[in-house]
């Protein structure tokens, strides 16, 4: 794999930083925390941090390993592929390892970077599957073939601070989520049929979303955080909408159960919400929604009993709501994804926690926490 400046490139100075393993990752107390992430399957997560990464196991949770960095730089972004030894890293924090503005693919059998791309400005955020890359600055994306790092697509969007971006895994060709060119618009883009299509998600900016692994349902948020939108990718349909809550919130994670029968949502509130998701994923391709079938599916959802005067009451008093949720410290980002074991969520958080909980699809009501760890304390990698 070779080194690739991209066409916004300035002058490409080769990185010669390396990271090496260690049997003692805790070199202090409660180091800072630069970056959290899952990997596509929500098998293992990543941590970035002042000296290098982790990786553990996320169900069962254990410790997977730790790479420190021989000059004691920081790593802002991780991104793991499935479980294999191909990493996306971006330096971060006030001594960064590599540039921001660089993508270095490491490969952890061999110990270095085997591949790097080069921007003129800030990496936002990285995607990967088996057959591409994809990287997310400020206002553009730019899509690579994962083999030889050449170019693809470039994609322009609106300003876009989180990096937002989604893009399918089981499904191939890919489909990607991002920004529109617009406020609240987000943009699909469809590798099959070649076609872009624009959807009118909100009225104020999207803060986040998320994406079925097979590419076809889209969940979105908007700066109020008050209502979260289910789309179907095939045609921008908007099929579902649940109510997190009455008062602003900052939504910081949005996830799918792998069969899509649920959504989980995070935000800075200090809850994680679990939604009952009303459409069949696998027969999207021919839908015709039926709006009837969410008003009488009252097994999976948790709806006001106000809902007899709609029309008169407010729409708040007629939404549809969570089934399940879990209590957090407030003002904490969490990120939250289902477990491998039925019925149950994984969420991790910035300030080292870890917790496993199992909800009751049914009955609903508060989880039941199952385990909890602070990762930044195990030692035994």
């Amino acid at each position: 794999m070779a080194t690739r400046t991209d066409s916004e490139s300035g002058p490409d100075n080769r990185t010669t930083n390396t990271i090496t393993t260690t049997n003692n990752p805790a070199q202090v107390a409660a180091p800072p925390i630069y970056h959290l992430s899952f990997n596509q399957n929500h098998t293992c997560f990543s941590v970035g941090l002042q000296n290098g990464f982790r990786v553990f196991d996320a169900d069962p949770f254990k410790p997977s390993f730790s790479r420190e960095s021989d000059t004691h730089g920081g790593i802002g972004l991780v991104a793991m592929l499935y479980r294999s030894n191909l990493f996306c890293l971006v330096g971060g924090g006030p001594n960064p390892i590599y540039p921001v503005n660089k993508v270095m693919v490491w490969d952890d059998h061999a110990f270095q970077c085997i591949g790097e791309l080069s921007f003129r400005s800030e990496v936002k955020n990285v995607k990967i599957r088996r057959d591409m890359i994809v990287v997310v600055l400020n206002q553009k994306i730019y899509i690579y073939n994962f083999l030889d790092l050449k170019l693809l697509l470039q994609i322009e969007t609106d300003l876009n601070p989180n990096g937002l971006c989604e893009i399918s895994q089981n499904s191939s060709p890919m489909v990607l989520v991002s920004l529109g060119l617009k406020e609240g618009q987000i943009r699909v883009e469809d590798f099959g049929s070649k076609k872009s299509k624009f959807v009118m998600a909100h009225d104020s900016r999207v803060v986040c979303m998320s994406l079925t692994q097979d590419g076809r349902l889209l969940a979105t948020a908007s700066t109020k955080g008050t209502l979260i939108r289910i789309f179907n990718t095939l045609d921008g349909t908007r099929l579902q909408e649940v109510r997190r809550g009455a008062d602003r919130a900052g939504i910081h994670s949005l996830a799918f159960s792998s069969n899509a029968q649920f959504l989980a949502v995070s935000s800075d509130k200090g809850t994680v919400h679990i939604f009952s998701v009303k459409v069949d994923s696998g027969s999207l391709a021919s839908l015709t929604y039926d709006r009837s079938h969410v008003a009488s599916d009252t097994i999976h959802s948790i709806l006001s009993s106000f809902s007899l005067f709609k029309g008169v009451l407010p729409k708040y008093f007629s939404s549809e709501w969570s089934v399940a949720q879990f209590r957090l410290p407030e003002g904490l980002r969490h990120f939250v994804v289902f477990g491998n074991q039925k019925n149950t969520i994984v969420i991790i958080g910035m300030d080292g926690s870890f917790y496993r909980c199992e909800f009751d699809p049914v009955a609903g009501g508060e989880m039941i926490q199952l385990e909890y760890h602070n990762f930044l304390n195990v030692e035994n990698f």
